[in-house]
């Protein structure tokens, strides 16, 4: 078939011939990524800053004492490379809620990228992962962009050794700072950076 000058063709000729469909890479922009990283912190700022969460329901009896999710400072917590784990000695054990956090050199608060929870913090970011694909996408696009990241991962040992408690934790800090890496809000943020994960 015959096509007009400078038509071009809807199906080239090596995906017909091939069955196969070329590879085409997303290219986020500088803007697009800076752009979602200000919505995030939109977010979070008060909450890095210590600002109470006032769409949080208060208690009706009036009590005084903080939760234990008020209690969280991750500011506070000593932040450790993605690679910490493989370190000959672990400086972390036992049951810990950790985060995952980027600092955004044009942003006055860092970005809580993810919250999770583990029985064994000294093994559980060994091996697969799917926060790992994000955040090395993440780093990747940055990169394309020319935006430098700082990734750092923060482990909060003070929380409760029952599993069913350390969850029930993770999801009410998840509710709260809503990072965008974790599956319950990835939808929110209109996270681009992959859709392999689960």
């Amino acid at each position: 078939m015959e096509t007009a000058r400078g038509q071009g063709h809807l199906f080239p000729n090596q995906v017909l011939s091939t069955g196969l469909t070329p590879r085409q890479e997303l290219i986020l922009s500088r803007d697009l990524l800076q752009n979602w990283q200000r919505r995030i912190q939109g977010h979070q700022a008060d909450l890095f800053q210590g600002e109470p969460d006032i769409a949080r329901q208060s208690s009706l009896f009036g009590s005084d004492h903080e939760t234990v999710i008020d209690q969280l400072k991750p500011l506070q917590l000593t932040p450790l490379p993605l690679s910490f784990w493989r370190w000959p000695n672990s400086p972390h054990h036992g049951p810990a809620v950790y985060l995952v956090m980027d600092r955004p050199a044009d942003l006055t608060t860092p970005l809580l990228l993810y919250v999770g929870e583990t029985i064994a913090a000294d093994r559980r970011w060994k091996g697969e992962h799917d926060c790992k694909a994000y955040l090395a996408a993440y780093a990747e696009a940055l990169a394309k962009a020319g935006l430098p990241s700082q990734l750092s991962i923060r482990f909060w040992s003070d929380v409760p050794e029952s599993t069913k408690a350390r969850r029930q934790l993770e999801q009410q800090l998840i509710q709260r700072w809503l990072p965008p890496f974790n599956k319950e809000t990835r939808a929110r943020w209109s996270t681009p950076f992959t859709a392999e994960c689960s």
